[in-house]
Parts: structure tokens; C-alpha cells; sequence
């Protein structure tokens, strides 16, 4: 990890990395994200109980195998993760190992059948979901200049900014591919080229089953001119400075990292198939599962989240559940809203299963 000290210049990708995941980074103090930001997690336990529908789902996709994993990428203090072992039913979470990945130590008092660790397990045969993962993965800033080339932003740890050298190599062809500038000064892009290698290391994790990123996130025929970087302390928005006082995030490209996810299940299912080859003098030839993207309100309400009002008659008969069924009805329409928790974007890759179980 690049050190980063006051009056130097770096490109964003390095100095968001020192900001966020270093000795002394945002991500590594004991409150959390939670203590800065909201996400779907905390919104309601709703959230956690569609996701353990999601991972039944899986399970059932799988043939009920004898091990089934759930692993739970950016996991915060692993509220998700315990949300998640709580919702199962029982036959299931007998089965059910959780992994909980994350860079800060392992919290006090969560569950003990969670296990802590600092990268993904390999060979995961159930549920990978990384929800609010991708955008806290670093990346690089575009900016066209006055001749029209695109060149690296350049930020000291105070949030200035200046202009570095042209954008070129790899992270020319992916702006070219997924977010051209275009031509006027100013313009900015995000390169999103880290998000869709640190995709497809997850996917390449999952062995059988759906690996599921869950973030705000943007396609390529609706790029944002200016880019979306920025950042969040205490609950509020703020400019992002890379000094580790408070987030650092950027919507995601999803299209770009489904492209990465959908290569690395191919390039696995090839090797499969060559394998079969050598073995067998006819072999099927391999097809590759589509990539699924959805909105959140989506894919929730394919998982039973619907925000439905309880009927009225209820209030009367059972006034105690009508009261707790028109409270879980109001935050079930908070993660589905239009315009907030409901326009994430939601991408799932099936891994040795036909189709993303979401219907």
C-alpha cells in the first residue's frame, strides 16, 4: 500500500486506499460504517431475511448440498451475516457456514459460528454478496483537459487537486470501452478497471452457486458527466478528502463488472471443457449463465419484500400485529423507494448453476 503524506500528490486510487484501508484508515476505526452511513442492512431486518430467501434459493438451485456457504464481502461489524443465520430455517442454517470479510478485527459479541476473515474463502459452494463493496474499491479519476485528452486527477490529503500525466495503457481501453470522457474540458470519469478485477476475483471464489454485488450504480449509455465521487462523515455528505476523516465512494459501472464477472465463469467453464475433452473423445460444449441486472425494489419484491399495506380489517381484530405488520410495511417501501434505497443496482452471476434463482 503507497504511503501517503501530507503535500505529496497521488492519483485517487492510491491515496483513497491509504484514506480508507490503512494503519489508521476510515474503514479501520471500532464504530464502523454504520456510524457514518446508512445502508440497506441497517434500514431493516427485512433486508437480511431476503437475502437468507435468496440463499434458499441457491441452496435449493444446488440439490441441498451437504455444506452450504454464505459469505458476506465488506461485512461492516457482520450484521448481515448474523441478520442472515438468524432468518434461516434451521435445517438449512445447520448447514450453512457464514464468512464475514472484512478489514477491521473481528467485533465483540458476534455470532461465534460466523467466521472473520480479511479475504473471501475459495472453492465457495453457496451465496457470495458483497453489498456496498464495489463502491469503496479505489479507483483513478479522468479529467479531459484543454486539448481534449483525458489525464489523471492528481489529490494531496487535503482534498487538492491538480491535473497529472494522460491516461493511458489498460485503463485507456477501458475508458474507450465503458466510459469515453468525451471531448470538452472538465469531464471527468471514473476508471473503473480495479472494481472489475476485485469482480472477478469474487467470482473466481465461487465455486458453485451466485455471487451478488449490490451497490449505486450506473450503465454506460447513462454515465454521469462530472463522475459521482464523494464522501461521507457522521451521516452527511461531504467532499471527499483523502485524509481518512470520512468515507471515500463512487457509484459503480455494474455493466463493466458483469462483462469481468460473465469472462472469468467463461474462462473457468473452457478449462472445464478441455478437461472433459482430454478424458472423454466427445464432450458437451459449454455455455456460459448470463449475468442478471436488476434495481433493488427488483429484486426484493422477486423476494417477497413488497411494502404492501396491511389491510385495515387487521387493526381492529389483531391491533398489535396490525401495528407491527404496518411498521415492517414502511420499511420495506424505504428499501424499494424510488430515488433511494430502491435504485441500487443489484448484479448477480450464477457460478455452475443456469440462471440467477430470482424469479
Amino acid at each position: 500500500m503507497t504511503e501517503v503524506a501530507a503535500g505529496e500528490w497521488h492519483g485517487w486510487r492510491a491515496a483513497t486506499e491509504a484514506a480508507l484501508y490503512g494503519p489508521e484508515g476510515f474503514y479501520r476505526r471500532s464504530e464502523g460504517p454504520a456510524g457514518h452511513f446508512r445502508t440497506s442492512v441497517h434500514a431493516s431486518p427485512l433486508f437480511a431475511e431476503a437475502v437468507a430467501r435468496l440463499l434458499c434459493r441457491v441452496d435449493e438451485a444446488l440439490g441441498r448440498p451437504a455444506r452450504l456457504d454464505f459469505v458476506d464481502m465488506a461485512a461492516g461489524r457482520g450484521e448481515l451475516s448474523a441478520g442472515v443465520l438468524t432468518a434461516l430455517p434451521a435445517d438449512v442454517a445447520a448447514r450453512t457456514r457464514v464468512y464475514a470479510v472484512e478489514v477491521a478485527d473481528r467485533p465483540a459479541g458476534l455470532d461465534e459460528r460466523v467466521q472473520w476473515l480479511p479475504e473471501p474463502p475459495h472453492g465457495v459452494t453457496g451465496l457470495l454478496f458483497a453489498n456496498e463493496w464495489l463502491d469503496n474499491v479505489p479507483l483513478d479519476i479522468a479529467e479531459v483537459d484543454g486539448d481534449g485528452v483525458p489525464r489523471r486527477v492528481l489529490v494531496r490529503r487535503d482534498g487538492t487537486e491538480r491535473l497529472g500525466e494522460k491516461v493511458d495503457g489498460a485503463e485507456a481501453e477501458w475508458l474507450a470501452r465503458w466510459w469515453p470522457p468525451g471531448g470538452a474540458e472538465g469531464l471527468r470519469a471514473e476508471v473503473g478497471l480495479p472494481r472489475d478485477e476485485a469482480w472477478a476475483g469474487a467470482v473466481a471464489a465461487v465455486e458453485r452457486g451466485l455471487a451478488v454485488a449490490v451497490d449505486y450504480a450506473h450503465t454506460v449509455d447513462a454515465r454521469p458527466l462530472f463522475g459521482t465521487l464523494t464522501g461521507f462523515h457522521a451521516g452527511r455528505e461531504t467532499a471527499p478528502v483523502p485524509d481518512g476523516s470520512c468515507d471515500i465512494t463512487a457509484h459503480v459501472a455494474l455493466d463493466a463488472c458483469a462483462a469481468h464477472g460473465e469472462a472469468t465463469v467463461g474462462a473457468r467453464a473452457a478449462r472445464d471443457t478441455e478437461v472433459r475433452e482430454a478424458r472423454a473423445a466427445h464432450s458437451p460444449a459449454h455455455t456460459v449463465p448470463r449475468a442478471l441486472l436488476l434495481r433493488q425494489r427488483d429484486a426484493l419484491r422477486a423476494l417477497g419484500i413488497t411494502g404492501a399495506r396491511p389491510p385495515l380489517t387487521l387493526a381492529s381484530t389483531q391491533p398489535a400485529a396490525y401495528v407491527r405488520a404496518l411498521a415492517s410495511a414502511g420499511e420495506a417501501a424505504e428499501l424499494t423507494a424510488p430515488g433511494g434505497l430502491g435504485d441500487f443496482g443489484w448484479l448477480l452471476q450464477p457460478v455452475g448453476i443456469p440462471t440467477a434463482p430470482i424469479d
